[in-house]
């Protein structure tokens, strides 16, 4: 049976959170409005770059979201290296995977081309079969297209697991029928990762490797 284990990004494979928040922040800033410390944005993020734009905003604000947007996606491009990393771990539980016959993937709600550019440049020497991310051509997560998507690629039967760090990423894993890993090192942590039914949750990135094979 084939397998295949499709990643979330921010939060998951990598720490992104710095660059994202700063983005945020100077658009704020040029904007006139008051912007927000680094823990705050690990609830803003997750259901895309608009949606944390307007959460990001005043309540009353909210109507600026596309102006924010803006200026968060010129920023962002030439400064969504600045600060990110890659978690400990995360090479070796994929090198674990890929010699063990396990296709990699990566489904994300991060725009398209940011998703590409920095999984390509943190993880050059790792095939992923497919990197999907957010574009107007699909729903975001937790609709289930993005991993239908990718499962189009594979024969029926396929071995599918969807990991990530927030309720997102387990809801779009049920959405799409298939297990779900939480990985308690990102954004959210555990309680809502149990919460939103996890089928297994991972502590560190290896624990990925013991669940799948």
């Amino acid at each position: 049976m084939h397998t295949l284990a499709i990643f979330d990004l921010d939060g998951t494979l990598a720490d992104t959170l710095c660059d994202l928040a700063d983005a945020v922040n100077y658009g704020l800033t040029q904007l006139g409005y008051p912007t927000h410390p680094y823990e705050s944005y690990n609830i803003f993020v997750g259901n895309g770059v608009k949606k944390l734009c307007e959460r990001a905003l005043p309540d009353d604000k909210k109507n600026d979201t596309d102006r924010l947007l803006k200026i968060f996606t010129e920023r962002y491009n030439s400064h969504f290296l600045d600060k990110t990393r890659l978690y400990d771990g995360i090479k070796d539980t994929l090198t674990t995977l890929a010699d063990n016959g396990v296709t990699l993937a990566v489904a994300t709600n991060k725009p398209q081309e940011f998703a590409v550019q920095i999984v390509e440049k943190l993880l050059p020497e790792f095939e992923f079969v497919k990197i999907l991310g957010g574009c107007t051509e699909r729903k975001k997560k937790p609709s289930p297209d993005i991993i239908l998507e990718i499962l189009d690629e594979f024969p029926i039967g396929t071995k599918a697991f969807m990991i990530g760090d927030s309720n997102v990423d387990i809801e779009t894993a049920v959405n799409a029928g298939i297990s779900s890993v939480g990985c308690v090192w990102g954004f959210r942590g555990r309680i809502e990762l149990e919460k939103a039914g996890a089928d297994f949750i991972a502590e560190c990135p290896s624990d990925i490797c013991d669940f799948i094979l």
